[in-house]
């Protein structure tokens, strides 16, 4: 949750920059609860906003998700249909990432309460502190200036840590990073998100059946 601060300030403070109002920050980071297709979201606001780009890009940096609900699913089949579609809802990387070590390392289900525990924390902690960004923006200006946008992959960096099982299991990210950076200076918009999660995930796919 102390991750989330910095880099929710950012958001709240970008927002209020491009035209969004005290109102409209929460209500946005409240209703999607996905950093990365926000900031890209804010970058390209103009007024009026071109939506169909906005929804498009927001699509592409929220694909990922597809493949986490993927890998989720076996551990949620147990649940109604309510109770699983409220908690892809308030999943997000962080969540996502912490849930499924947890429901790995028991080897059976989901635990709602555990999951619930972690996703509505950080929940909170990103709409009040984008709120607050949004409120003390124009007030400290520029605040990259502070360093607060490399807490955003700074956390993903600790993930990752946290999930680390040798070399030869880490070669699909090392394939998603060089697709995705590739991807990344090629092609414009947001194409390298799906890219490097498409390309790791077909990576770990045939490391997989190499070992069988």
């Amino acid at each position: 949750m102390l991750g989330f601060v910095p880099f929710a300030l950012v958001l709240g403070a970008r927002a209020t920059a491009k035209g969004f109002s005290l109102g409209e920050v929460p209500l946005m980071t409240g209703l999607n609860f996905g950093g990365g297709s926000e900031f890209a979201a804010v970058e390209l606001w103009t007024s009026p906003p071109h939506v169909l780009l906005i929804v498009a890009i927001t699509f592409l940096v929220n694909s990922r998700h597809l493949l986490m609900g993927a890998a989720l699913a076996p551990f949620i089949l147990h649940l109604s249909k309510k109770k699983a579609f409220m908690a892809l809802f308030f999943m997000c990387d962080e969540s996502w990432a912490i849930g499924l070590a947890d429901a790995k390392k028991s080897n059976t289900t989901l635990s709602l309460g555990y999951f619930f525990g972690v996703a509505l924390g950080l929940y909170f902690s990103w709409v009040i502190f984008t709120t607050i960004g949004a409120f003390v923006g124009p007030v400290l200006g520029d605040v990259t200036r502070y360093g607060f946008d490399m807490a955003f992959p700074a956390v993903f960096f600790v993930m990752l840590a946290g999930m680390w099982k040798g070399a030869k299991a880490a070669l699909p990210w090392l394939v998603s990073l060089l697709v995705a950076a590739t991807t990344y200076l090629v092609f414009p918009g947001a194409w390298y998100v799906p890219a490097g999660a498409v390309s790791g995930v077909f990576s770990a796919f045939l490391l997989a059946r190499t070992d069988v």
